[in-house]
C-alpha cells in the first residue's frame, strides 16, 4: 500500500501541471478517497462505466487523462455530476486527471509515444498553448503512408481517416492528438509531411492544395498512448499493481 499523498505529489511534479495554469480541465487530484492506495485502475475519460469497471477491480484509485471538471462548465456537483462523484466517494475511490500536461509529456505523453511507435525521433515542438508545446514533430526514416496508416491500427486500434495529398514516402510527422485539426495549417507552414491528429474536420480543400498528408485517427484513440506510458512509471516507481481499463468511444 502507497500513501495517496505521495502519488499525487509525485504525479503533479513529474506532468509538471504548474507548466498549463491555462488549461480547461483542473488538473490533479480531482476526488481524494482512501489514504491508502493498493490498486490503481487507468483510463482515457471519466466516466460511470469506468468507474463500475474500476469497482469490479477493487480499485482505490482512477488515474483519467479527461477528468470530472473542466473550467467551462458548470462547477455545481448536482444533477449527472452528482451522480458520478457520488459514486466515487460511496465507494472511496480517489480520481486524478491530467490534460494538457499528459499530451505534452517529453518522455511519456501522448504525441511522443505516438512518435515512438512510428520510430520517429523528436526534432522539434509543435501546437503551443499559451507559449507552451504540447504537440511534437519527430523524424523517422522514409517509410510509405500506408504502412504508418497499418501501424497505427494496428498499435492504438486506430480507425484512420486518411488524406493522402502528400508525398508518398513520409519522413517528417506533426503529432498532437485528440482534438487539433486545424494545427494542419502549422503543419503546412513547418513543411511536415504527415500531420496526425484525433478529430476530423472539413480541411479537405487546405490539404489538398497544400499538398500535405493528414491522418485523422481518433479522439479517443490517439489518447490512449500516454495514458498507458503514466501507468507504467507509476506502476515502478511505486511497486503498485496498475491495470488499463479501455472503454472506447469510437470517436
Amino acid at each position: 500500500m502507497t500513501k495517496l499523498k505521495e502519488i499525487v505529489l509525485f504525479l503533479n511534479k513529474y506532468l509538471d501541471h504548474e507548466k498549463f495554469p491555462e488549461d480547461s480541465s483542473w488538473n490533479g487530484l480531482q476526488v481524494e478517497g482512501k489514504e491508502e492506495v493498493g490498486k490503481i485502475v487507468f483510463g482515457v475519460t471519466a466516466g460511470v462505466d469506468l468507474f463500475k469497471k474500476a469497482k469490479e477491480k477493487n480499485a482505490d484509485m482512477i488515474i483519467c487523462h479527461h477528468g470530472l471538471f473542466w473550467k467551462q462548465a458548470n462547477p455545481s456537483i448536482s444533477g449527472w455530476q452528482k451522480d458520478r462523484v457520488s459514486f466515487l466517494l460511496e465507494n472511496k475511490m480517489s480520481f486524478y486527471a491530467s490534460h494538457l500536461p499528459l499530451d505534452a509529456h517529453p518522455d511519456y505523453g501522448n504525441n511522443v509515444e505516438i512518435l515512438k511507435i512510428l520510430d520517429a525521433k523528436v526534432k522539434d515542438k509543435f501546437s503551443y498553448r499559451k507559449g507552451e508545446n504540447i504537440g511534437w514533430i519527430g523524424e523517422c526514416k522514409s517509410t510509405p503512408l500506408e504502412e504508418i496508416v497499418q501501424k497505427l491500427k494496428k498499435s492504438i486500434n486506430a480507425d484512420c481517416v486518411v488524406l493522402d495529398y502528400g508525398k508518398k514516402e513520409v519522413k517528417n510527422i506533426a503529432v498532437v492528438s485528440g482534438g487539433a485539426p486545424y494545427d494542419v495549417f502549422e503543419a503546412i507552414e513547418k513543411e511536415v509531411d504527415l500531420f496526425i491528429t484525433g478529430d476530423a474536420a472539413d480541411v479537405l480543400e487546405v490539404v489538398k492544395d497544400a499538398k500535405i498528408n493528414v491522418i485523422f485517427a481518433g479522439h479517443y484513440a490517439t489518447e490512449t498512448t500516454g495514458i498507458k506510458a503514466l501507468l507504467k512509471v507509476v506502476e515502478e516507481k511505486f511497486d503498485i499493481k496498475a491495470s488499463f481499463i479501455d472503454v472506447p468511444t469510437n470517436l
